[in-house]
């Protein structure tokens, strides 16, 4: 039990990395063509606009290896109490966070770039918490 207690921000930050990417990247799976539609009408006014179709398979594909790794990170840490694997958590997370924060900004959806600030904040937490 000392374990679990002495692991348990390592263990919080993989473990909400896991739910937030594993939800959005499967969401993006089972609805691809409301997603597709959505966001090629989002983007139909900025450079990404002919490059929705490319895009958004990448940015699923990064959101579920996101989300597999820290489910990945969270059992590692839980069971063994090593948290080797921890750290790729949240550097993943920032990669698709920033991918994210990069569309919004280029699509000029600036309210939705900015709802992506908080979960960043998390990343560089989460960063620092997991390599002290």
């Amino acid at each position: 039990m000392d374990l679990i207690f002495s692991n348990l921000p390592t263990l919080f930050i993989t473990a909400f990395f896991a739910i937030l990417f594993l939800q959005s990247g499967l969401d993006k799976l089972l609805d691809y063509r409301g997603n597709l539609d959505y966001l090629s009408e989002h983007f139909k006014n900025s450079p990404f606009s002919g490059s929705v179709r490319l895009l958004l398979p990448t940015i699923t594909v990064l959101e579920v290896l996101t989300g597999l790794v820290s489910a990945w990170a969270f059992l590692q840490v839980l069971l063994t109490g090593q948290s080797t694997a921890a750290i790729f958590s949240p550097a993943l997370a920032g990669v698709s966070l920033l991918s994210l924060f990069l569309g919004q900004r280029v699509g000029k959806d600036y309210a939705g770039a900015a709802s992506l600030v908080p979960y960043f904040v998390v990343v560089l937490l989460g960063l620092w918490m997991i390599k002290m």
